[in-house]
């Protein structure tokens, strides 16, 4: 369960206090390990209430999709590109790779908008 902003305050202030985390778990009613947790997080920089981002199976072929999608010009389907990255060696599904598709499509799409220029007589 995600701790309040007024919780992780606590944490925060009570291992800045002890700069033990069993010490500071004890004063704010909480684990030690959750402790740790939050100040590995605060140490590396990374914002304590967003949730982790995990890896994709896809994460490593998205520079090849990505490639594909600008030399068709967004008009690749994805199946004909899930055939390709299975020779490359993707195991994941076909509607994993519809996904990345999609995603990288709209970014393709969104780069090469028609701008509309207002009509002047």
């Amino acid at each position: 369960m995600k701790k309040s902003d007024r919780e992780i305050m606590e944490i925060f202030e009570s291992l800045d206090a002890t700069e033990c985390a069993h010490s500071a778990a004890q004063l704010a009613g909480v684990d030690p390990k959750t402790v740790r947790r939050y100040a590995r997080m605060r140490d590396l920089g990374q914002p304590v209430g967003a949730p982790a981002k995990r890896p994709k199976l896809i994460d490593p072929f998205l520079p090849k999709i990505e490639e594909w999608v600008d030399r068709s010009q967004g008009k690749v389907r994805a199946d004909k590109l899930h055939e390709r990255l299975v020779l490359l060696g993707f195991t994941g599904d076909e509607r994993t790779t519809r996904r990345a598709v999609a995603v990288a499509r709209a970014r393709w799409n969104a780069g090469h908008r028609r701008t509309y220029r207002p009509w002047v007589c």
